[in-house]
């Protein structure tokens, strides 16, 4: 089964879904909620559907507000809890839809931050977590040269693509993929770091488990995030992985991308299994 709709997040804002699922959905493994990262948008992780799709998982991805098919302004934001708004909608429309289906989010750059975000404020909502390159902390400041007195309104260029994958047909296909967003709100940033910072202070409010990706050379977001943030949340069930020599977007990565997602996969499927054991 595979089919797109529009889903109506809290505001009304109308956020484009995809949803592919196995040959039999309610028997699927389990359910993965893809969230895709700043400027992008759910196209861009078709390799990592089809690995999760062909290894028996059903998959649903949506653009984010302002971002690909989605409605909203362009990449604006004006509220922090606009983001977690927006993913709560779509793991409510999950859970209605496949109600016996165990549910894990897997969030990129923004798309972790965003994860991130909801698992602090929204606790026991999904079975887990996975964030890749997640913004998580502010340790390499991303947006420093944005000046300080711009309106919210106001937009700066787009300069995500230095940094982002070691890959170079990556690089050239992001700077030609026309939804890839050229311009960035002063209000998604302004919401964004108001957003860490409630990370930092509610770090203890994240308990539940969680699998942190990170690439050791990552150009926009610093690996030292996810350390802090491994460091810092209160889950139980928490691993860390940095690896060595990789950039920011670790999904695209050509030499590795085959074992990361089979150490994705791997992860979700022993807490599966944990949770069988318990019943």
């Amino acid at each position: 089964m595979s089919f797109v709709k529009y889903i109506e997040s809290k505001d009304g804002t109308l956020l484009y879904t995809k949803v592919q699922t196995t040959e039999k959905p309610e028997t699927a493994k389990a359910t993965i909620i893809i969230v895709h990262g700043l400027a992008e948008h759910l196209g861009r992780y078709d390799d990592i559907a089809g690995v999760l799709i062909r290894s028996g998982f059903n998959v649903i991805r949506y653009d984010q507000r302002g971002h690909g098919h989605s409605s909203g302004e362009n990449t604006f934001y004006s509220k922090v809890d606009e983001i977690t708004d927006d993913l709560g909608a779509i793991v409510l429309y999950t859970r209605k839809l496949l109600p016996e289906q165990q549910v894990f989010v897997i969030g990129h750059s923004m798309g972790g931050y965003t994860a991130a975000l909801y698992g602090t404020k929204y606790p026991g909502k999904v079975e887990g977590y996975i964030t890749s390159g997640a913004l998580t902390r502010y340790n390499h400041e991303l947006f420093a040269g944005v000046p300080v007195g711009l309106d919210s309104n106001d937009y700066v260029k787009n300069e995500l693509g230095k940094g982002l994958c070691s890959t170079e047909i990556v690089l050239k296909h992001y700077v030609e993929d026309a939804l890839n967003k050229k311009e960035i709100s002063v209000g998604l940033i302004r919401t964004l770091e108001k957003g860490i910072e409630y990370l930092k202070l509610e770090a203890g409010d994240f308990k539940d488990p969680v699998l942190i990706l990170h690439g050791e050379n990552d150009g926009l977001v610093s690996s030292e995030d996810s350390v802090q943030f491994h460091e810092e949340i209160s889950s139980d069930d928490k691993k860390l992985i940095i690896y060595p020599e990789l950039e920011h977007e670790i999904f695209n990565e050509f030499t590795m991308k085959t074992e990361i997602f089979n150490t994705i996969i791997n992860w979700i499927e022993e807490r599966l299994k944990s949770t069988e054991e318990k019943i």
